[in-house]
C-alpha cells in the first residue's frame, strides 16, 4: 500500500495521535502520498452540535498545522490536506463557504446520518425498511452528483436486514452511479480491522460486477493503523476472495476550491 487517503486527528474526538506520528509511521511502511481527512465541521441550526467532528474554529489550526508539516516533509512524502464530510441538503452551502477561504486538496463523502443529522437517523443504525435503503443511497448519489467529493467512504455502511434483493438492487444504484461519475467506492480497512459490519460482502458482490474503481481506505484512527501490515494484508484477502481487482491508479482530487 502505498497511498491512503483516508486519516483522522484528534479534532474529531474519537482519535489519537499528533498528525507527525501518523506521517511518521506511514513513512516506515512505504507509504508515498498520505492524506488527512479529519471529520469536517459543519454548521447547524441552534445549539446542536454533533460531538464526531472538529469544530468549525479548529478549522484553520487543522489547515496551518498541516500545511506546515506537508512543507518540512515535502522531500520524503507527499502530505494532502483534506476532509471527510457529509452531504446535508439543507447545510451543504454553508459548509462550502466555511471551507472555501482554505486550500482543500480534497473532499470524501462518508455519509454518517441520513437527511441532514439533526432530524435524520445515524446511517449505521439497523433497519429492514426498504424507504430507509433507498433514501441512504439516493442522498449517496445526490452528494457523489454535486462534483465536490474524490472518493466514497465506507459506501456499505448502512445495516438493512430486510430483503437481500432490494439491497442488492439498491448497491447496484450506487456502484453504477460511482461508474458514471469516476468517483471511486473505498472498501473501508478500519471496518475489517475492528470485525464491524462493514465491509459487507454483499455490497461488495455487487460492487465487483459493476465495473466501478475500489480503492482501499486506512480510516486510521491512530497512527499505528495506517498501512498496518496485517490489515492491508486481509483487506486484499478481502477483495480477492470477491474477485475485486483494486484500483492502485493514483486517484485524481477534485479541488473542492476549483469547484465551488
Amino acid at each position: 500500500m502505498t497511498v491512503n487517503y483516508h486519516t483522522h486527528t484528534v479534532r474529531c474526538r474519537h482519535a489519537s495521535g499528533t498528525e507527525r506520528e501518523y506521517i511518521e509511521t506511514a513513512i516506515s511502511r512505504g507509504i508515498t502520498t498520505l492524506g488527512f481527512s479529519d471529520h469536517s465541521p459543519y454548521i447547524f441550526d441552534g445549539v446542536y452540535y454533533s460531538s464526531f467532528r472538529m469544530r468549525p474554529e479548529e478549522l484553520k489550526d487543522y489547515y496551518e498545522t498541516l500545511a506546515a508539516l506537508r512543507d518540512e516533509y515535502n522531500d520524503r512524502i507527499d502530505i494532502k490536506i483534506g476532509l471527510e464530510a457529509e452531504y446535508y441538503p439543507n447545510y451543504f452551502e454553508e459548509f462550502l463557504k466555511l471551507i472555501k477561504p482554505f486550500d482543500i486538496d480534497y473532499l470524501i463523502l462518508g455519509q454518517h446520518f441520513l437527511e441532514n443529522e439533526i432530524e435524520g437517523e445515524y446511517s449505521s443504525k439497523p433497519t429492514s425498511d426498504p424507504d430507509r435503503m433507498t433514501a441512504y443511497i439516493s442522498q449517496v448519489i445526490k452528494g457523489m452528483e454535486t462534483g465536490l467529493f474524490t472518493y466514497v467512504a465506507h459506501p456499505d455502511v448502512i445495516t438493512f436486514t430486510g430483503d437481500l434483493a432490494i439491497y442488492r438492487h439498491e448497491a447496484a444504484r450506487i456502484c453504477s452511479a460511482a461508474r458514471e461519475l469516476d468517483i471511486p467506492l473505498e472498501i473501508n480497512m478500519l471496518g475489517l480491522r475492528d470485525s464491524r459490519f462493514y465491509p459487507y460482502k454483499e455490497f461488495w458482490r455487487v460492487a465487483a460486477q459493476s465495473g466501478c474503481r475500489i480503492v482501499m481506505g486506512c480510516d486510521a484512527h491512530e497512527p499505528a493503523s495506517v498501512a498496518e501490515p496485517e490489515n492491508v494484508r486481509q483487506t486484499r484477502a478481502f477483495a480477492k476472495e470477491l474477485g475485486i481487482t483494486l484500483d492502485e491508479d493514483p486517484i485524481v482530487l477534485r479541488k473542492p476550491g476549483n469547484l465551488i
